[in-house]
């Protein structure tokens, strides 16, 4: 699964591990994750999110 970085805070999302802080379980795909999530470091919605490049 690919990696989502935020990139005001560079707050990495990984699917495998989910944000259960949150409430976003293990194993859920950013696409799944509800519109009215903000990350959990500065409070950005998901629009300031881009995916990882793969390294």
């Amino acid at each position: 699964m690919e990696k989502y970085l935020c990139e005001p805070c560079n707050y990495v999302y990984n699917p495998k591990n989910g944000d259960e802080d949150g409430g976003i379980t293990p194993g859920t795909k950013f696409e799944d994750i509800p519109e009215d999530w903000v990350c959990p470091v500065c409070g950005m919605g998901k629009d300031v999110f881009t995916v990882m490049d793969d390294e």
